[in-house]
C-alpha cells in the first residue's frame, strides 16, 4: 500500500521531517510526500535549515517536485492525503490536528501535544470521533538508548528502580521578542518545548507520579520557564529529577540520564550508552542507532496499513506528559509548592 503524506510546517523540526520523508521514498517504505505547506512561501527555496539546536544544519533539499501550499485547509481538500505531519508553532497544534482529521488524514503532530490539557482532550476527542489516528512526536521513545532502558526497566533484570535524573539542554536560539519560542503563550518556554522530552520519559519509564514539585527561572521576557528542576513523587520513594536549561553558555545541546537500579546501573553521557551490573560489569546490550525520528514515522504508517493498536506512543499518554508539564508550571510558579496529580 502507498500511503500519500503532506506535511504542515518546514520550520527546523519540518525540514528534519522533509529529509525523512524524502529518504523512505529513496527506500521504498510504501510512504510518498505529495504536498508540502508552510504559511511563508520562501520556506520553499532550496535552502540549508539551521535547527534551533546549535550545530545541526539540514542539507540542501529541492522541493518543487512537491506541490506547494499557504495554505493547510486548501492542501487538504485539493491532496486528500492518508496522513499528514504537523510541524507548526504549538499553539496552533490542537486546532491544525482536529482540522486535518476532519478531513480525513491520520495525523502524526510534534510535540508537545499542546500548552493545556483541556486542547489535548479535544485532539483525542477528535481522533476518536473521525476513527483516525492520532499520535504525537514523543520521539525519545524511539530513540534507541532509551528504548533499551525502557526494555531493561520492564524485564525486571536489574530488580526496582532505586534513582533516576534526566537532563536536556544547551545554548538557546538567539533571543527575539517577535520568536514564537521565547513567548509563554505561543511555546510554554523551555519547560513545555523541550523539557517535555524527559518528562513524557519519566512517565513512559515509571508511569505516572504521585505528586511532584518543581523550581524554573525566566530569562527572557514574556517567555515561560527558561530552565526548570522537577523532582517527580512516586510511591515506594525512588528518587527521580529532571532538569533542563535553554540557556547555557558555551555549550551544544545535549541530552544525558543516569538510571540506577537495585541490580545495577544505566547511563547515556559523553562516552556513550552504558549498562553495568551489580559488580560494575559492563553489561551494554546492543541497541537500534537508526534515526528515530525516521523510526517513528515509519511506525505510524505501518499503524496506520496494519490497523495494530499503538502500544508505543498512544496519545493518552501524551495527555498524560502535558498533565505532569502544566502542574510543574503551576509548582513553579509558585516557589516550587507541591502538585498532587
Amino acid at each position: 500500500t502507498m500511503l500519500r503524506a503532506c506535511l504542515i510546517g518546514l520550520g527546523g523540526m519540518g525540514r528534519g521531517h522533509f529529509d525523512n520523508y524524502v529518504r523512505a521514498m529513496k527506500e521504498n517504505k510504501g510512504v510518498e510526500l505529495v504536498g508540502i505547506c508552510d504559511i511563508n512561501p520562501e520556506k520553499f527555496k532550496n535552502q540549508k535549515v539551521e535547527f534551533n539546536i546549535k550545530g545541526v544544519v539540514a542539507d540542501s533539499a529541492d522541493m518543487s517536485a512537491f506541490h506547494q501550499y499557504t495554505s493547510a485547509e486548501e492542501m487538504m481538500k485539493t491532496e486528500k492525503p492518508d496522513f499528514v505531519t504537523i510541524a507548526i508553532p504549538t499553539y496552533l497544534h490542537a486546532d491544525m490536528a482536529i482540522m486535518c482529521m476532519k478531513e480525513g488524514a491520520h495525523v502524526l503532530c510534534e510535540k508537545p501535544m499542546s500548552l493545556t490539557v483541556e486542547d489535548c482532550r479535544r485532539m483525542i476527542e477528535a481522533s476518536k470521533e473521525t476513527g483516525k489516528l492520532l499520535m504525537i512526536g514523543q520521539v525519545l521513545r524511539f530513540w534507541g538508548e532509551y528504548e533499551a532502558a525502557k526494555e531493561i526497566i520492564d524485564s525486571g533484570i536489574l530488580g526496582a528502580p532505586l534513582s533516576g535524573y534526566f537532563w536536556r539542554g544547551g545554548t538557546s536560539p538567539a533571543y527575539d521578542p517577535a520568536n514564537w519560542y521565547f513567548n509563554r503563550e505561543m511555546s510554554g518556554g523551555c519547560l513545555f518545548d523541550q523539557h517535555v522530552h524527559d518528562v513524557d520519559m519519566v512517565q513512559y519509564l515509571y508511569g505516572m507520579p504521585r505528586a511532584l514539585t518543581s523550581v524554573g527561572r525566566r530569562y527572557f521576557k514574556g517567555c515561560g520557564q527558561d530552565c526548570v528542576s522537577t523532582n517527580y513523587i512516586y510511591d515506594g520513594d525512588f528518587a527521580i529529577n529532571a532538569q533542563d536549561d535553554w540557556n547555557l553558555k558555551g555549550v551544544d545541546f545535549t541530552m544525558t540520564f543516569r538510571i540506577n537500579m537495585e541490580g545495577g546501573s544505566m547511563f547515556m553521557d559523553h562516552n556513550g550508552f552504558h549498562v553495568y551490573d551489580i559488580e560494575g560489569k559492563d553489561i551494554t546490550p546492543d541497541y537500534d542507532k537508526e534515526s528515530a525520528y525516521y523510526k517513528e514515522m515509519l511506525y505510524f504508517a505501518d499503524l496506520i496499513v496494519t490497523g495494530k493498536p499503538n502500544l508505543k506512543n498512544p496519545p493518552e499518554d501524551s495527555l498524560r506528559s502535558i498533565m505532569m508539564a502544566a502542574a510543574e508550571q503551576k509548582s513553579a510558579d509558585n516557589h516550587g509548592a507541591l502538585i498532587i496529580l
